[in-house]
């Protein structure tokens, strides 16, 4: 299976895993959209996979949902044990990568790749993250997030205040507080993100 296969049937789980743990909590999409933060009509993108959902808000999603972020990305047929370790080879990361419509000029159009994905129950989210150019989206949720450019440059935003970051270059914040990201020069930057949620203790 090739990474477009892979998306394409990462989209279609995401969206069916969300529309079935919302209906389970009996919650209708006005209901989850007020208690994520997120609008009633992204969500009901998502659930229609017209829409890619940021790692960020599948995040605040699964929290909302009582569910870790690993169930939301994963097969119904793919039985989650809880591992003591995960270890996951390069080639079997889980890539989600925004619908090629929606590709340029989608405010949470980023490519990620959903690291440690099969270790459910987990306080940290660990994802691989390709940002936008442009960089129009602010995020602010719970926790704390850590930071580190792998490769390129990238331009980070935090209330107010921007950091050039470039290889090697990490931060650490608190996640309450707006925050944004870009990518600068020629070529998109890679970034390593780690989110650690409170609410998951």
């Amino acid at each position: 299976m090739d990474i477009r296969e892979e998306t394409m049937l990462s989209e279609e789980i995401i969206a069916i895993n969300i529309k079935k743990f919302r209906k389970k909590s009996k919650m209708t999409l006005q209901n989850l959209a007020d208690q994520s933060g997120l609008t009633k009509s992204y969500l009901s993108k998502i659930e229609r996979k017209k829409q890619t959902p940021s790692f960020a808000a599948l995040n605040r999603l699964a929290m909302v949902l009582g569910v870790d972020t690993t169930v939301l990305l994963t097969d119904n047929k793919d039985q989650l044990e809880d591992l003591r370790i995960s270890f996951t080879k390069k080639s079997e990361r889980k890539v989600i990568k925004p619908l090629d419509r929606l590709s340029h000029g989608d405010l949470y159009g980023y490519q990620y790749e959903a690291l440690a994905f099969d270790k459910p129950g987990k306080n940290m989210e660990p994802i691989i993250l390709s940002p936008n150019f442009e960089g129009n989206a602010i995020f602010q949720h719970e926790g704390e997030e850590f930071i580190l450019v792998l490769e390129g440059e990238h331009e980070f935003n935090y209330d107010g205040e921007k950091y050039v970051m470039e290889e090697g270059d990490c931060v650490y914040f608190d996640a309450a507080v707006p925050h944004s990201g870009r990518s600068l020069g020629k070529r998109k930057a890679k970034v390593l993100i780690v989110m650690y949620n409170y609410k998951r203790l």
